[in-house]
């Protein structure tokens, strides 16, 4: 029976020293990345002319860490703002092809980092992906 009870504190006690040493990996650990979703989606009108055209952008923003998308969730309106202005000055010539809608992600990209290198003095986002882009006229 002393033998038991031994073994059982022995086991109770080593616990928090295995919690200890996976806190421990946890901080080595690389940040992990995280793909932000806009939601809902972005939704406007663009172009000239007597008839409306349409554009739907489902956009995800790729940040590293939890710390930076809690900063990219904060400024999200700021965001969104800037890119809805930006897609609503795209003609129908600049959004014909698939080289004109990486050229507009890439300007997306570059708008968005500078939103957030304005407000937290670092662009915070890696990345800016299309994960649909609808446009109707």
């Amino acid at each position: 029976m002393k033998t038991l009870i031994t073994l059982l504190l022995a086991c109770a006690l080593s616990i928090p020293a295995f919690a200890n040493e996976e806190n421990k990996e946890g901080e080595g650990a690389a940040p992990q990345v995280i793909y932000h979703s806009l939601t809902p989606a972005l939704v406007g009108n663009f172009g000239a002319g007597p008839k409306l055209k349409y554009y739907k952008a489902d956009v995800a923003l790729r940040v590293t860490g939890a710390d930076a998308e809690a900063k990219v969730t904060h400024h999200e309106p700021l965001i969104r703002n800037q890119l809805v202005m930006l897609f609503s000055q795209q003609t129908e010539e600049n959004l014909a092809s698939p080289d004109a809608k990486e050229k507009l992600r890439q300007e997306a990209l570059k708008q968005v980092q500078q939103v957030l290198t304005d407000e937290e003095g670092q662009p915070l986002v890696e990345d800016l992906l299309f994960n649909n882009l609808i446009l109707q006229g």
